[in-house]
């Protein structure tokens, strides 16, 4: 029998999709990732979006100016694709390490989506021009057709637009990001280059009776939405193989509290501040706690061709001291209930 570790140390974490928002709840929100994410993938879906190189810049600027004094962390910034990208634009930012990738959402598809794609014909040149300078194409995988059912919608969307998207254009490298069904695993396995996943904190923990079982829990709420237990279950499997192909992006999406509890309540779940902590407990439960690193510092960097952070972040044993909510000036933010008292807490980290 191995003796039940107390401590735990990895290369400090990155977050590969992760939502800091603007102004007050930037702000707000961003020390909490500052503090234990060394890098992270920012969604460019503000209002108006950032869509050119100069709107990169400047809500880097934002950004960095919101930082904590003395915190280590850097923000990769990201396009938002639209039927007018220009493709001389994104690779002049991509040349200049200015953006990491290019986001593509369905138009209407999440929060602050009203911009994104309807027809990809249009979109078929700047895809192509990504595939030659290697830059990756970030997926938002649902399909916005009213006839298919919310909960099928990741599903159509991989045999609908993105198996012909990658035939069309086969070297563009692709990040499908917060897959939620066994659809989605299957098809990452099913590819071994150039197609990598993220796979947020919140799916590894909730299935959809989390949100409509005994009563609407809109703090669970989240797009894609979750879906049954057993595509849950293919997602843990999935994170804690140690396959190299998923990573983590939390999606970590805060909204006020105002906002989510109103009839037409808004999707997202904030996680930022206890990701670590439900991971570490997600893989002790699967028994892959070796596998965490991998998971959590280890195969983003990879698959983004980049070195993996230098510094450490070390979690003991013991329940985190964390808040239900965080203040804003726009208002209160609840933090995920996992619906457990994860058994880690972060204790230190390093940045060298």
């Amino acid at each position: 029998m191995t003796d039940t570790p107390q401590q735990i140390t990895l290369r400090k974490p990155d977050d590969w999709h992760l939502h800091l928002r603007d102004d007050n709840m930037l702000r707000a929100v961003l020390p909490w990732s500052a503090a234990y994410f060394g890098r992270a993938i920012v969604m460019p879906n503000l209002v108006p979006p950032v869509v050119t190189a100069a709107d990169a810049e400047a809500y880097r600027g934002r950004i960095l100016a919101a930082l904590p004094a003395g915190a280590d962390f850097q923000p990769l910034m990201t396009l938002y694709l639209t039927e007018d990208t220009d493709a001389d634009d994104v690779a002049a930012a991509h040349e200049s390490g200015l953006i990491r990738a290019v986001k593509l959402y369905p138009a209407g598809a999440t929060t602050n989506s009203a911009s994104g794609v309807s027809d990809f014909s249009r979109v078929q040149s700047v895809l192509e021009r990504m595939a030659e300078i290697g830059l990756p194409l970030c997926v938002h995988g649902e399909v916005t057709d009213p006839a298919i059912d919310i909960f099928d919608r990741e599903a159509v969307f991989i045999d609908r637009v993105l198996d012909p998207l990658r035939a069309r254009v086969p070297g563009l490298r692709v990040v499908m990001e917060h897959i939620t069904t066994s659809q989605g695993v299957e098809y990452v396995k099913a590819h071994e280059t150039n197609l990598g996943a993220t796979i947020t904190t919140h799916h590894l923990v909730i299935n959809r009776n989390h949100i409509l079982a005994g009563g609407i829990r809109p703090h669970y709420y989240c797009l894609p939405v979750a879906k049954r237990e057993e595509h849950r279950l293919a997602l843990r499997a999935a994170a804690t193989s140690g396959d190299a192909r998923f990573f983590l992006g939390t999606d970590s999406a805060p909204h006020t509290d105002p906002a989510k509890l109103q009839p037409c309540g808004c999707a997202g779940c904030f996680t930022a501040p206890n990701t670590l902590p439900i991971l570490a407990q997600v893989f002790e439960d699967d028994g892959a706690l070796d596998r965490l690193e991998g998971f959590t510092s280890l195969n983003g960097p990879a698959f983004y061709g980049l070195p993996a952070n230098k510094g450490t972040i070390t979690l003991s044993r013991g329940a985190p001291d964390l808040p239900a909510q965080i203040d804003t000036d726009d208002g209160p933010v609840t933090v995920f209930d996992p619906g457990f008292t994860p058994s880690w807490h972060v204790s230190s980290h390093s940045s060298c």
